[in-house]
């Protein structure tokens, strides 16, 4: 009956503090689930709950322990801990590697931050986590805003190609090699139907004549549309 006392006691606090870490963890997971990311909106706020869960057994859980045993010793910052490093290897399952390319960070980022959220609201300490939550929201929105502005720059000489499964990717590589061009990246990425997309970004400051590359690219077998991005 103590149990049941002091569950109901604390309800309203409970209720309240599982809430926000819903609004604010889904706010961030909503974000992410606008751009299509493998983990979205109702990943982050299954994090967000159970890390501020973890909080609150940690705050609450064993205080009638610590009042029924005199010599109990007590340290609130146990389970936590152990959320903040288990939580890496949720975020690790959102980070795929192609090539030469790594996607996923920044939702595995954010659902760490996720996790910090729920764990910061199971503690009580609303301000901040709203602060943090905001904060992180303007990150995500407006820098990504930033990026997409300067984004030219970064695919500045590139080429994309499209080919069937069956384009022998040294034969494009000797298109450039034939010229002497130097290569900074190259993507190899599976399409549905049996097309392959084959992204290739060239070092900066090399002079070579676009349209003749451009022409014999588009005469290789298999290759079926060739695109230039400036």
């Amino acid at each position: 009956m103590e149990q049941i006392y002091m569950f109901t006691e604390n309800l309203d606090i409970f209720s309240i503090r599982l809430c926000i870490a819903l609004l604010l963890s889904g706010l961030i997971g909503f974000e992410r689930e606008l751009k299509n990311h493998s983990a979205g909106f109702r990943t982050h706020i299954l994090v967000g709950i159970g890390s501020c869960l973890m909080m609150l057994l940690s705050l609450y859980g064993f205080e009638s322990f610590i009042l029924h045993y005199d010599n109990t010793r007590f340290d609130p910052s146990r389970i936590p801990s152990y959320v903040i490093s288990g939580i890496g290897f949720l975020g690790a399952g959102t980070i795929i590697v192609n090539g030469m390319t790594i996607r996923g960070l920044t939702t595995a980022a954010s659902i760490w931050t996720v996790a910090g959220l729920g764990l910061v609201v199971g503690a009580g300490m609303y301000g901040v986590a709203i602060l943090a939550t905001l904060l992180v929201l303007l990150s995500l929105i407006f820098l990504n805003n930033l990026e997409k502005k300067y984004v030219s720059h970064y695919f500045k000489n590139s080429y994309v190609i499209l080919a069937d499964d069956h384009v022998k990717i040294s034969e494009v590589l000797s298109v450039f090699d034939n010229e002497s061009m130097m290569l900074q990246r190259v993507e190899l990425e599976k399409e549905n139907n049996d097309r392959r997309k084959i992204f290739i970004q060239l070092e900066s400051n090399q002079h070579y004549d676009e349209a003749y590359l451009l022409e014999n690219l588009s005469k290789l077998n298999n290759v079926i549309q060739v695109t230039q991005r400036n």
